[in-house]
Parts: structure tokens; C-alpha cells; sequence
């Protein structure tokens, strides 16, 4: 078994895309509780009241996404447990979407991480 850097990249990009996922999580969290009505901001009332429910479903997915991609990374660093770091390459996708152009990092990391599957344990 060759060890390339391959899956080294593959995680690389895989962490990065969930901390810049996790990031945004954050930034979400603050526009749940602003367009929630919690804060006295003037204009908040004329919200929609399905704003913040559809605001924190996708907090959520971005959380799940950004999580399984930040485990994936770790996984591909170690080379173990090749479907994890495959599915978390794959999540990195979704995760990688707040950053500017960061579709195609999550993209790069499943392509990279398809390609290594022989150097995982």
C-alpha cells in the first residue's frame, strides 16, 4: 500500500469546508434570533413567521453537514475507516456552499478521497 497525498488534500479540504460550515451555523444562529422577534430591532416585525422556522431547518442540515465533514476529514488525515471519510468528502459539498465558491472544494475532496480508497485500513 503506496501512501500518496491524496487523502492528506482530501482532508485538508474536508476540515476546512466544515470549520467555513460551522462558521455560518453561527452567523445563522444570529438570524434566527433577530428575525425570531427576541430583539427590539425596528422593521423585525414585519418578518414572516415562517422566516425562522425555515432559517433553523437549515441551521441545522448546514450543522449535520458541516459535523460529518469535519469527522470525514479527520478520518481521511488518519486513513481509516474509508466510508466515513467518503461520506464527509461528499458532505463537504453541502457544507462548503456559504463559501464563496466553495463548491468546488467539496468536489475536489470527494474526487480525491474516491481515488484513495486502496490506502485506507
Amino acid at each position: 500500500m503506496e501512501k500518496t497525498w491524496k487523502p492528506v488534500v482530501a482532508g485538508i479540504l474536508e476540515i476546512v469546508s466544515g470549520a467555513v460550515g460551522l462558521i455560518a451555523v453561527l452567523g445563522l444562529i444570529i438570524a434566527i434570533i433577530v428575525t425570531s422577534g427576541a430583539t427590539y430591532i425596528p422593521g423585525t416585525e414585519y418578518v414572516p413567521i415562517f422566516v425562522p422556522s425555515l432559517l433553523t431547518v437549515i441551521t441545522v442540515l448546514l450543522a449535520i453537514f458541516s459535523v460529518l465533514s469535519l469527522a470525514g476529514g479527520i478520518y481521511a488525515l488518519q486513513r481509516k475507516l474509508w466510508g466515513l471519510a467518503l461520506a464527509g468528502s461528499v458532505a463537504a459539498i453541502f457544507a462548503s456552499i456559504p463559501l464563496l465558491g466553495g463548491l468546488p472544494v467539496g468536489i475536489t475532496a470527494t474526487i480525491l478521497m474516491a481515488l484513495s480508497k486502496s490506502e485506507f485500513e
